[in-house]
């Protein structure tokens, strides 16, 4: 079982919420700024989460856009499904037709969308006070921070457990190293579905937002049953 991360120094996250109050205006990130956190020292096993996906039109956040939305709480033990959300948004830009065959959503689908602006709200009433749980960070960081900014003009932070980086921390520790490197040995893939594979999780058809985050949620739940202290605290895990 790994003791602790291979991770830089933790976040002082409630300390950086503290300095966004002070100079932020905008009514609805002031409440998302003002929900207290956990601890820093909750163990895991008492933290509820908030496993969250973005689906978007590319992987370029300066001039792609998000489309979709998943967000569901969860905790160790349990997937709260039945308080899962999930918002189809109209992007600025035309859809383009490759990224329809990605995640399947076409044009009468976001036709009577609302923009982000109109929803926005209610994204972070569901983040606010949670660590969000994501894989691949930068998706969900990059596009949110720009998104925003482009229709408030201001950003968001947020705390965030990366499966991913995680997963790449376990499979570094297993499969890493010179020997291994000698033998030609290489770390297994960290996507999403490979990552579920090998805790023999089910299949789901994946570049659904609200699949993804409950496939997300599943994800670190094994994790840290095979790998992880669920007593550990939860600054050891947060960036």
């Amino acid at each position: 079982m790994l003791k602790k991360l291979l991770s830089p120094p933790s976040i002082d996250w409630h300390g950086k919420f503290e300095q966004k109050l002070k100079v932020i205006e905008h009514p609805v990130l002031r409440e998302y700024y003002a929900t207290p956190l956990p601890d820093a020292s909750q163990p895991i096993a008492d933290i509820e989460f908030l496993a969250m996906d973005f689906e978007t039109t590319g992987l370029n956040a300066d001039k792609d856009d998000i489309i979709s939305i998943g967000t569901v709480p969860f905790n160790l033990n349990r997937i709260f499904v039945n308080r899962a959300k999930n918002w189809t948004v109209k992007p600025r830009e035309k859809l383009q037709e490759d990224s329809v065959i990605i995640h399947g959503i076409t044009h009468s689908d976001i036709m009577d969308a609302p923009d982000l602006s109109a929803i926005f709200q209610q994204v972070l009433q569901e983040m606010a006070g949670k660590i969000m749980v994501v894989h691949y960070q930068q998706i969900e960081r990059q596009f949110f921070q720009r998104a925003l900014m482009t229709r408030i003009n201001k950003g968001i932070e947020f705390p965030v457990i990366d499966t991913m980086v995680l997963e790449s921390i376990i499979q570094h520790k297993h499969h890493g190293g010179l020997w291994n490197r000698l033998k030609g040995i290489k770390p297994p893939s960290v996507r999403l579905g490979a990552c579920r594979t090998r805790y023999g999780l089910p299949i789901y058809p994946p570049h659904h937002a609200l699949t993804d985050a409950i496939a997300t949620a599943e994800l670190l739940q094994a994790q840290i049953a095979h790998h992880y202290d669920p007593q550990l605290p939860i600054n050891e895990f947060w960036q």
